[in-house]
């Protein structure tokens, strides 16, 4: 489980190929190296990795093709960065909401509108089903940021960003045209679904 508070943005510094697999490095800054061994769970814009081998403080993660597919995690090239976030202990405040790291989809930026001390995101899913579970004032994962839905139109939605956000993770950076990854409220995910599927046990009747 993670909370969508980022920790760090950190670089890729090195990336190997192979089919429908690829391999991710990154040096984790001291503050985020404590005690992580193989086998830890980080999330790389939202999406849970584990640790696959740990060499001083360069970290390596494998991603497979289910990962590649659904993420933003293949098209990032060596030097892009990443939002980061190491596993919660019990001892961690939970100052975002609870999320699994599980990415659902991704969606693409469509505007950006900005305001003195203020920048508003629009976002359009990639798999417009998923819009069901975007709810005005909700929680949504987005790059494994814990943000509120701050409208939706249509097959739309947007985010309202301060300016601690925008300097603590990669969405600053974002430009329209890039995609990110998208983990939806899992408690607003089964609502809607049990709701659905009530509802067609009656038509069945």
């Amino acid at each position: 489980m993670f909370t969508g508070i980022i920790q760090g943005i950190v670089p890729i510094i090195k990336i190997e190929e192979k089919k429908h697999f690829r391999t991710h490095y990154i040096c984790l800054p001291k503050p985020l190296l404590g005690d992580v061994a193989v086998g830890a769970s980080m999330a790389h814009n939202g999406c849970c990795l584990t640790v696959t081998s740990v060499v001083n403080d360069l970290l390596s993660f494998d991603i497979i093709k289910e990962t590649l597919n659904l993420t933003n995690l293949g098209e990032l090239i060596v030097g892009d960065e990443i939002n980061l976030e190491r596993a919660p202990t019990l001892q961690t405040e939970i100052g975002g909401h609870l999320m699994s790291g599980h990415i659902i989809c991704t969606a693409v930026i469509t505007k950006i509108v900005d305001s003195e001390n203020n920048r508003q995101i629009w976002f359009r899913l990639s798999k417009l089903d998923i819009m069901k579970f975007i709810l005005y004032k909700g929680y949504i994962g987005i790059d494994g940021i814990s943000l509120t839905v701050g409208e939706v139109v249509g097959n739309q939605f947007c985010a309202h960003l301060i300016p601690e956000t925008l300097i603590r993770t990669t969405l600053g950076k974002k430009r329209i045209g890039d995609y990110v990854n998208i983990e939806i409220d899992s408690q607003i995910q089964a609502i809607v679904q049990t709701v659905e599927r009530i509802l067609a046990d009656r038509e069945d009747i």
